[in-house]
């Protein structure tokens, strides 16, 4: 009852703020709410192909992976709310807007390897659940860049979490037919 209850909790504080800017899945006009609750499915399914793995605190995270990026919530409001461990996970996934463009990833993989191995299981989910059909405005080079920055996340988040690192292997080979070049 205690995972239900922190998911459903999470979920309808994480809707809320992502609701407030209207926001939707790129390229669709699907609620953001969508994109949350399948890396949400994602991280649950791994927790059970994964010995010792904290589900409550990977919901929470999984869940709020992008209010700090995308929403007015600030890193008090989810210390307050949740914790400040969710906090800190949460930060860590947020890409800081005071470094450059092509550092960016690689600084948020630097703070996410620092902190518990569920924090990197909700980076591998939230790449997995994005590599679908890229938005149609794209360009080849953009959806080259976004494999290859799949690419990097699976191999710097090596060891977070096998069953998701398998999962985004095969979907990263999936996402292949997309960056093969319009003729």
């Amino acid at each position: 009852m205690k995972t239900q209850s922190i998911y459903q909790d999470t979920l309808k504080f994480a809707a809320g703020k992502h609701a407030e800017n209207n926001q939707t899945i790129p390229g669709t006009n699907l609620p953001y709410v969508v994109h949350l609750s399948n890396v949400a499915m994602e991280i649950l399914i791994a927790s059970q192909e994964t010995e010792q793995f904290g589900i409550e605190f990977a919901i929470q995270v999984a869940l709020l992976h992008d209010t700090l990026e995308d929403t007015n919530t600030t890193f008090e409001e989810l210390t307050e709310t949740f914790s400040l461990e969710v906090a800190n996970a949460v930060s860590a996934l947020t890409k800081r807007n005071d470094i450059p463009k092509a550092e960016k990833m690689k600084d948020s993989l630097k703070r996410i390897k620092e902190l518990s191995k569920e924090v990197g299981a909700v980076k591998l989910a939230d790449r997995i659940t994005n590599l679908q059909s890229p938005p149609s405005h794209w360009s080849f080079e953009k959806r080259l860049e976004y494999q290859k920055e799949a690419i990097q996340i699976l191999e710097e988040l090596k060891g977070a979490n096998t069953y998701l690192e398998n999962r985004l292997k095969a979907k990263i080979d999936e996402y292949s037919r997309y960056c093969v070049p319009e003729v």
